[in-house]
């Protein structure tokens, strides 16, 4: 049958040394007709969020909510061919990226959390939703987070064993809060913590069993900001290259 070219709407381009996987056909289709923004989501992390956030309004949307979406269009418009790139040999190491917006809905004051997962530097999954219930301080919006990135990389490593793929162990969650990255290591529990205790617990048993490492990164260097809150467009573009997002060398930049 030749190499993949197309699957589920996803486009695939095999290069000497990498992979460029996108959704231009779908994109430039969405422009013409209705279509669905979530799927886009698919291979496009720098919409995930604010599609997700426009998500939450479909029963009763507003104005302001059609006209982000408008603005969404726009900026696909402009950044139809962009897809994730996964340069060959990146190593076989799951890292993990968590984060959270504390208390950013200001309807509910419910956290926005999410994660980026990658085997060496390629992106695997992705995530950003709204946590279901409020957090009391910023710790513990952050290790529910943290939370949610250890039982995917779980699953991962579940799913490339059965696929014969020996990955590296342990597997590291950078986290830019020094206290959720702190109660990792030493789980000393107060009064802003003991209510998450079995989170605590979950992830302790990882870290004393040699499966995981959590380690301290700078919030400059957390490259999921770009899917739990609003950024500058400087830090979006530079988020969106670390990830590594990008169009084919042959695809024009917009005007």
């Amino acid at each position: 049958m030749g190499e993949l070219t197309f699957f589920l709407g996803l486009q695939v381009k095999q290069l000497k040394d990498e992979i460029f996987i996108s959704q231009t056909k779908y994109t430039k289709d969405l422009m013409k007709k209705f279509g669905s923004l979530l799927y886009l989501t698919a291979s496009r992390p720098d919409i995930t969020f604010i599609v997700g956030v426009c998500a939450r309004f479909q029963s009763e949307p507003k104005e302001s909510h059609m006209t982000t979406a408008k603005r969404i269009l726009r900026y696909l418009k402009g950044w139809q061919e962009v897809g994730l790139w996964y340069p060959k040999d990146g190593g076989f190491k799951l890292i993990g990226y968590p984060d959270s917006d504390y208390a950013g809905c200001t309807d509910d004051r419910k956290s926005t959390g999410g994660h980026c997962i990658m085997l060496g530097g390629n992106l695997l999954t992705w995530s950003s939703k709204k946590q279901s219930v409020v957090s009391r301080s910023s710790v513990e919006s952050e290790y529910r987070a943290l939370t949610d990135t250890n039982a995917d990389i779980i699953w991962l490593h579940s799913l490339l064993a059965e696929l014969g793929i020996k990955t590296e162990s342990p597997s590291l969650i950078w986290c830019d809060n020094q206290s959720a990255t702190a109660l990792a290591a030493n789980p000393v529990f107060h009064a802003r913590t003991k209510h998450v205790e079995i989170d605590v617990h979950f992830i302790r048993e990882k870290v004393l069993a040699k499966e995981i490492d959590v380690g301290f990164v700078p919030s400059e260097d957390q490259i999921t900001d770009l899917l739990t809150k609003v950024v500058s467009a400087p830090r979006f573009q530079y988020l969106c290259q670390q990830l590594p997002l990008g169009r084919l060398p042959q695809s024009p930049a917009p005007d």
